[in-house]
């Protein structure tokens, strides 16, 4: 099989020919080059190389086009309808590296030309209910909660009833189970403020990896555990808050901003 230099694969595929030398036009082992031994891709040129395809809308867009690619990410479970906001986030851009991955296109996290093409011809003209879904209701509680958690965006984790509820000024709108750290770590209690979120965290000390974390006292942060979802309170953590729930800590890692509270009460 005759080789083309790597040149000529990406200037024929882009009609670049006439500006790219003879000399390296001609393959590699001296023969004659065919159609054949070129694959062209579904790309646009945008920039000098290396050549990515030209972004229609990429991670910090807004607008009713965006909502319309998450509309049509939802139609394709890679993404959950709450995110259906208008605005291209973390969550829209991890479903559409998803997309792309299952169709066999670089998994960019952005939305080109041809991502897009691939998206409708996969998915129906959304609805106006797929468009603007109805806001999750607030969850019917019934705890009493801690008065640090009543203003603002806060994290209010019990360990008396082992539960972290996102309180968003006064109203419980998520609420999941946690762990907490043994008797020789102990997780820290007292009114805490995120200082740092890392959404694949991997901890160095312990060699584990800490998705969704964020932090809010030292090296303890509240991150899901693989080990809390296989073994539950069989288990214990190093001092971290463990939340077991992939989805929920997945949507809360987005809603918590730098500086949100994380308030700790221990048992009665």
């Amino acid at each position: 099989m005759r080789v083309v230099r790597i040149v000529v694969a990406i200037a024929v595929a882009f009609g670049l020919s006439g500006a790219v030398p003879a000399s390296a036009l001609a393959p590699a082992d001296g023969g004659r080059g065919t159609a054949a031994d070129v694959r062209t891709v579904p790309f646009e040129v945008s920039g000098e190389l290396p050549i990515y395809p030209k972004a229609l809308w990429r991670n910090g867009d807004s607008g009713t086009e965006v909502r319309e690619v998450e509309a049509r990410l939802v139609q394709l479970d890679l993404l959950d309808k709450q995110y259906v906001d208008d605005s291209y986030g973390t969550m829209t851009r991890a479903a559409v590296r998803t997309f792309q991955s299952r169709h066999g296109i670089p998994s960019l996290g952005y939305v080109d030309q041809y991502t897009w093409d691939q998206l409708k011809a996969n998915t129906h003209e959304p609805t106006h209910a797929e468009l603007y879904p109805p806001a999750p209701k607030p969850i019917a509680d019934g705890a009493k909660l801690d008065p640090r958690c009543l203003v603002g965006r806060a994290m209010c984790i019990d360990k008396s009833t082992r539960k972290l509820r996102y309180v968003v000024n006064g109203v419980v709108v998520l609420r999941t189970d946690v762990r907490f750290g043994a008797k020789a770590t102990r997780t820290r209690e007292g009114l805490f403020h995120v200082y740092m979120k890392s959404r694949f965290h991997h901890s160095r000390l312990y060699d584990s990896d800490m998705p969704y974390a964020m932090f809010f006292s030292g090296g303890q942060a509240v991150h899901y555990s693989s080990d809390f979802a296989a073994r539950g309170y069989a288990g214990a953590s190093h001092g971290c808050v463990n939340v077991r729930n992939k989805t929920k800590i997945a949507w809360l890692f987005d809603q918590v901003q730098i500086g949100d509270r994380a308030a700790l009460a221990s048992p009665a």
